[in-house]
């Protein structure tokens, strides 16, 4: 841990807040914006801890990190109760996370998320585990004087020997002092990790792969769709490593069409489908989604099972009216592909769509198109995916039967 002194000892700032934000804050939500701050201690900087008191009776309601940098100046890390923001918290932080995750640990899968940023109480930070690699992902630079001691509270988990550091571009632009894909703790003789979902192989490239390497979230929808795909044709749209095309085979379906528009994503999912040593029946198709789907339904093409999970169509606000639209138009050709009987799970991570939003969304697409379906189920996140404010749940799954 000689990277960074670890006698580091964060500035403390005093705050007051406007009594709408105040409010929001005792409820627990654990964000702060920059025209919510009514009165704050003169030049606060990068990573101090904020002291927010309260407006009346001048006590402490909650301490956070300052963000110089987002409009989001206080992430939240302890309401109500005084804490000393120091390496004993954030061992305590980090230990709380993984018994709350020890009952998804303890079954046939090895990856798992160890820290889901604010819903883990430590907001920007992500940390997934793939086999005894961890990838820490920071989402700000308020957090870059503090890794000695989030490497340390890591160090402490069972099972963990290697922490390979991964950074937004933002913080990559905005610092010089650490390098994507640095790896923080022991080595790593190969990018590519192979782990364990619920008995089925993958890779995770932890370097160079999107977000940590792999999509954890959805592990719960690809076990069910396992178990949905004996003797089924299958497409898997947004496929990228071949997440659910995979457990589809494994599950037993006569034919799985991987589509997506990276052609590295492709050659990712064949990958995953051959350390399974089930690539028979396993196809890719690639390119863009919106016209490949048209083209299948020009040609007549139907499927017994389909899976639509595109990529957030709604990361800023001016976005939202258009990923409606492109979800509306998803469910209505996944609906012309599917055959009688047939089962069609659509999904959205666009935080800024509520899941009401999106399941009015599809059902109204589905409506459209004269074709009699029934809802089977709806899911949200996984067990390692906990959600303790609205923002938070980003996830939304819906299966419809036709």
């Amino acid at each position: 841990m000689d990277f960074i002194s670890t006698e580091f000892t964060p500035k403390r700032i005093a705050v007051k807040l406007k009594a709408l934000a105040e409010r929001q804050i005792k409820k627990g939500h654990p964000w702060v914006f920059d025209q919510s701050i009514k009165k704050i201690s003169s030049d606060p900087q990068d990573g101090d801890i904020a002291i927010i008191f309260d407006q009346r009776k001048n006590q402490f309601l909650a301490c956070g990190i300052y963000d110089a940098h987002s409009p989001i100046r206080i992430k939240i890390l302890q309401v109500h109760t005084p804490a000393k923001i120091d390496s004993n918290w954030f061992n305590d932080k980090i230990k709380d996370a993984y018994n709350l995750r020890l009952s998804l640990i303890s079954s046939d899968t090895n990856a798992y998320r160890l820290v889901f940023g604010e819903n883990d109480f430590l907001p920007g930070i992500i940390i997934d585990v793939y086999n005894s690699v961890a990838v820490l992902k920071l989402y700000s630079t308020c957090w870059i004087n503090y890794l000695p001691w989030i490497l340390n509270a890591v160090k402490q988990i069972n099972g963990i020997s290697t922490l390979v550091l991964r950074l937004s571009r933002l913080v990559q632009d905005r610092q010089t002092k650490f390098l994507d894909g640095q790896i923080l703790l022991g080595e790593l003789t190969d990018s590519n990790v192979e782990f364990i979902e619920h008995g089925v192989k993958f890779r995770a490239n932890v370097i160079k792969g999107h977000k940590t390497g792999f999509f954890l979230d959805h592990r719960h929808n690809r076990k069910r769709i396992q178990e949905l795909a004996l003797n089924k044709k299958v497409l898997d749209v947004f496929s990228y490593a071949g997440g659910f095309s995979v457990h589809a085979l494994v599950g037993g379906a006569k034919k799985v069409i991987s589509l997506d528009i990276s052609p590295h994503a492709l050659e990712l999912a064949k990958e995953n489908a051959r350390i399974n040593d089930i690539y028979k029946g396993h196809e890719i198709l690639c390119g863009d989604a919106f016209e490949l789907l048209t083209q299948l339904t020009e040609s007549n093409k139907k499927f017994d099972l389909i899976i639509i999970d595109p990529p957030s169509f709604a990361k800023q606000k001016d976005e939202i009216e258009g990923a409606k639209h492109q979800y509306s138009r998803l469910a209505s050709l996944g609906a012309k592909l599917i055959e009688d009987g047939g089962i069609l799970l659509l999904a959205s991570c666009s935080s800024r769509i509520t899941k009401e939003e999106f399941h009015d969304i599809c059902e109204r697409a589905l409506d459209k198109t004269n074709r009699s379906f029934y809802l089977l189920e709806q899911t949200q996140h996984d067990i390692d995916h906990p959600i303790r404010f609205p923002e938070g749940a980003y996830l939304k799954t819906a299966y419809y039967q036709f």
